[in-house]
């Protein structure tokens, strides 16, 4: 395996690190005063896409983009370090066009979608003059497991027809928010055979503005307000066009797995650059700042809460560059050694994020808890995807399983390992 970025991924990455220093960074306080104000998205945000666009920062995570779509055709491995640099600053995603959830919405819409529905729905988001969001999770089932999804589509006539609730839907309440992918129970097959269960669901494109959307609330996460969303949906007999569902009919939970790939990298190499920054923030601060007659940096425990953060923050590197590789070349594994990587990652983030931001958050004291660093909004989303896309519970058990898997596999085979006698070693079953 080589985790080297190619060329083109290397100059890239300094040319966006360059951008944001140049002119994100300098707009980062006016960014907030205005959404404080209530001014979001900010007027300068639309000058900045634009400016990206020109300089070739736009859509950098498609590696499938046709010659005549907007963007650079990375793949998972190249884009992973430009996914780290946008990390730093939240909002920095949406200036070059690579916001979640509209990332995995395209892939989603090119993947799947019909011609009538890529010029409707994709052009305008690889254009970036539409937002959009994805809805599946629901608060009264649990949705780790999708299957329990209750939100329902039937069919009526040339309609589709929506009822249910979702919640947690981030970007809806982004001003520019315009398109919905649906993910719904087809109804009435709530007594499908066992067998069937995960050819139940279909994803249905909703634009935000159908009679009978409404969103509720956009809910706050540990009492931080994003002013594009997480929010609350009702679908109250939602009618839709036939020609608005998804790939076909049942084929939701397929399309969804196909969704979290790549996803998952770009999660994870977002929360690794907050990482890094909060590492930056926290050993500057453990230099300049004194009690007791010495410098924090002179403390062996702070000592080793930065070992520890630099250690960890490399590891999970390798680990999602090592994932970001095998989506890269699918064929040199197998599909449940592929999918256990995606689930690894996704817990070794949401760990690693609230580990370092909360040593990060002591050593700065008092300060560590204000809105004067990003170290508590970097620790309330680390916090948050230890539940997003999943728990960290449900991905340990994907490892785990696969794991197992591969012991069955080899049942027995590590006993010549031991010392004691061949009879005492077999397992009886086999014995």
């Amino acid at each position: 395996m080589d985790f080297d970025h190619s060329p083109r991924a290397q100059a890239l990455q300094q040319q966006l690190e360059t951008f944001m220093q140049t002119y994100l960074l300098p707009h980062n306080a006016a960014w907030h005063q205005a959404v404080q104000q209530g001014d979001y998205p900010p007027p300068f945000l639309e000058d900045l896409k634009a400016l990206a666009r020109e300089e070739g920062l736009w859509n950098l995570f498609l590696p499938g983009l046709r010659e005549d779509e907007p963007g650079t055709r990375l793949g998972n491995l190249d884009y992973a370090p430009l996914a780290e640099a946008m990390g730093q600053l939240h909002w920095a995603a949406e200036v070059f066009n690579c916001s979640a959830p509209d990332t995995g919405n395209m892939e989603l819409l090119h993947r799947f979608a019909t011609s009538a529905q890529r010029t409707q729905w994709l052009t305008p988001l690889l254009h970036g003059t539409i937002r959009s969001a994805f809805a599946m999770s629901e608060p009264d089932v649990a949705s780790s497991d999708p299957t329990n999804l209750q939100t329902t589509v039937r069919r009526e006539g040339d309609d589709l027809v929506l009822n249910g609730r979702k919640w947690f839907i981030t970007g809806v309440a982004h001003p520019h928010c315009r398109l919905m992918i649906v993910m719904a129970r087809n109804a009435p097959d709530h007594s499908a055979a066992a067998e069937t269960r995960h050819h139940q669901h279909s994803m249905v494109l909703v634009p935000l503005d159908t009679p009978g959307v409404d969103v509720v609330r956009n809910i706050s996460v540990v009492h931080h307000h994003a002013p594009e969303g997480h929010g609350e949906i009702v679908f109250r007999q939602v009618r839709v066009p036939a020609d608005h569902l998804l790939g076909g009919w049942g084929e939701g939970f397929a399309m969804a797995q196909a969704r979290l790939g790549p996803g998952r990298v770009h999660h994870c190499m977002r929360t690794i650059g907050q990482c890094e920054l909060a590492l930056a923030l926290a050993t500057e601060r453990a230099l300049e700042r004194r009690t007791f007659g010495k410098y924090l940096a002179d403390y062996a425990n702070v000592q080793e809460w930065i070992a520890l953060s630099r250690i960890e923050i490399d590891q999970a590197r390798l680990l999602v560059l090592r994932c970001a590789w095998l989506l890269d070349h699918p064929e040199r594994t197998e599909p449940a050694a592929l999918r256990a990587q995606v689930a690894a990652i996704k817990v070794v983030a949401a760990g690693l994020q609230t580990r370092v931001v909360e040593r990060a958050m002591q050593i700065f004291g008092a300060m560590g808890l204000s809105p004067d660093t990003p170290l508590a909004q970097f620790w309330t989303w680390g916090r948050a995807l230890h539940l997003l896309d999943g728990p960290d519970e449900v991905h340990l058990r994907s490892v785990a399983r696969h794991e197992l898997e591969r012991a069955r596999a080899r049942m027995g085979a590590s006993s010549a390992y031991f010392t004691t006698p061949e009879q005492m070693r077999t397992p009886p079953h086999l014995r």
